[in-house]
């Protein structure tokens, strides 16, 4: 998702929708497909994992199938691209970042701050506290149909109330860091955290 003249306008809606489209943002009802550069190529379920470190130290993992397993919750959702656009009412499904931390054992998480990495070499940072209480998921369905690869298939995280660029595409690994490390876009210029409504666009 390359940083474009986007960015520097305002782009403003005098309609905000009762207050769910935020600042700078349109409405479109297609999903625009955009990525950092070229996409993975799609790989076999059978060699799909997903793991959870603290730090350098593994402490689960999990094949596709073992993942599958896991509790399934689904959210109806709004979301924003850091690009300007919105979509409202996007249905998706998955395993939340709860049942997940359950299932390694993490019943007290060890830090307050995840990177979470993906498939493409691509990382994101996040506070914990934007990932639990339902507010996050691995997402493996999107408007009730398996999730196309071009939009982070077969799975990828999504953490609505904030810009998508946090919802990382082809996620493989959430890592537990001791502090705030910055991530491939963060370190190009995004803001730590990227919160729509105050419009965290840059750092």
């Amino acid at each position: 998702m390359p940083i474009n003249k986007a960015f520097g306008g305002r782009n403003r809606s005098v309609d905000t929708h009762g207050g769910r489209l935020p600042p700078g943002q349109s409405l479109t009802d297609g999903f625009p497909v955009l990525t950092n550069g070229p996409s993975p190529r799609p790989g076999s379920l059978a060699d799909w994992r997903l793991s959870l470190k603290v730090g350098p130290r593994p402490v689960a993992s999990w094949s596709w199938s073992e993942f599958q397993a896991l509790p399934q919750t689904e959210q109806v959702v709004d979301i924003h691209c850091v690009t300007t656009w919105s979509k409202f009412d996007t249905r998706w499904r998955g395993v939340a970042l709860d049942t997940l931390l359950a299932a390694a054992g993490l019943q007290t998480p060890p830090t307050p701050w995840v990177l979470v990495h993906a498939q493409d070499g691509y990382s994101t940072n996040l506070p914990l506290a934007d990932l639990v209480q339902g507010r996050a998921m691995i997402a493996t369905h999107f408007d009730d149909k398996p999730l196309a690869h071009e939009h982070g298939g077969p799975a990828r995280l999504l953490v609505p109330h904030l810009y998508f660029w946090k919802s990382a595409k082809w996620v493989n690994g959430l890592q537990f860091t001791e502090k705030n490390e910055a991530g491939f876009w963060e370190l190009r210029g995004y803001h730590m955290r990227g919160d729509p409504f105050k419009e965290e666009r840059y750092g």
